[in-house]
């Protein structure tokens, strides 16, 4: 009897020590494990769905970003991450249409690249949005260290700060953020402490809604038409009145949440390897020109 559970408590230990091997699965499997994470109702037209790659691909590993660009592909090949999530459009428009591009050298080398080394692109930017609290925008807060400040815990769209000029406030989130072409409308001198926040680009109506507010000075957002909300602060401050904007940059402004997107992943598919790849603000100012990565 005695020897039975000598080898039961062997057989026991042999098989501890046996490594865990990661299961095969597909980007199917991974995208509906992703999905379960995200659960959120998504609109009819949602954007959330495969925009290049053959689903039924293994997958090697996850690469999360902010935009898909053809270095952050080559990167994640390189890294042996074949299923890339990424929050922004792969091909040029937010629904990812193609008929533009049908005989276009451009994307038929990004199309090319991404089948020639068994890549599935992924979109996911609905569902994380509204999954609350807003994991995007609490990305954002997170980064800029102003978790204390939010007014609830559990929404990252207005914080109240300790008193800060318009240009000292500016100076700290293009320190913090990178943000090498932030754009700033309003009185330098402004002295703020009743911040909203929009990164993104989430338009006219959503962005004036939020500086139309009382509890509201300056709205912090991604990106905006130059003719619509930018005006519409610049006259806002004209009149005399306590508000100013500050455009980060759409990338700037949202790629911290997708690199908290490969942080909650990583607790979804342990043992598969889940790396965020930063994408980089397309645009450069001329007096901090940038080195161009070659092919």
């Amino acid at each position: 009897m005695l020897g039975m559970r000598m080898v039961a408590i062997c057989a026991v230990l042999v098989l501890a020590s046996v490594p865990v091997v990661a299961q095969e699965m597909t980007a199917a499997d991974a995208l509906a494990k992703v999905k379960l994470r995200y659960p959120a109702v998504l609109p009819a037209n949602t954007v959330d769905t495969v925009k290049a790659g053959d689903p039924a691909t293994k997958v090697t590993g996850i690469a999360t970003t902010f935009m898909d660009t053809l270095d952050v592909l080559r990167e994640a090949s390189k890294r042996g991450l074949n299923l890339v999530i990424t929050h922004e459009p792969t091909f040029y428009n937010h629904l990812d249409q193609t008929t533009l591009f049908t005989d276009d050298p451009v994307y038929k080398e990004k199309l090319a690249f991404i089948e020639e080394h068994h890549m599935v692109v992924f979109r996911l930017h609905d569902a994380i949005h509204r999954v609350p609290p807003d994991a995007i925008a609490m990305g954002l807060i997170e980064r800029l260290g102003w978790k204390g400040y939010l007014r609830a815990a559990d929404d990252p769209f207005f914080v109240t700060l300790p008193p800060v000029t318009l240009a000292q406030l500016a100076k700290e989130l293009q320190g913090k953020l990178g943000a090498g072409t932030m754009r700033v409308v309003g009185n330098p001198a402004l002295v703020v402490t009743k911040v909203g926040m929009r990164p993104g680009a989430a338009g006219l109506a959503k962005q004036v809604s939020v500086l139309e507010r009382d509890d509201v000075e300056v709205l912090i957002a991604g990106e905006a038409s130059e003719w619509e909300t930018v005006e519409y602060a610049r006259d806002a401050s004209a009149e005399g009145r306590k508000k100013a904007l500050i455009l980060l940059g759409h990338e700037p402004s949202e790629e911290d949440g997708m690199e908290q997107c490969a942080r909650d992943l990583r607790g979804v598919f342990p043992g598969v390897k889940v790396e965020h790849i930063v994408a980089g603000n397309a645009m450069w100012a001329p007096e901090h020109p940038v080195a161009v990565r070659k092919p």
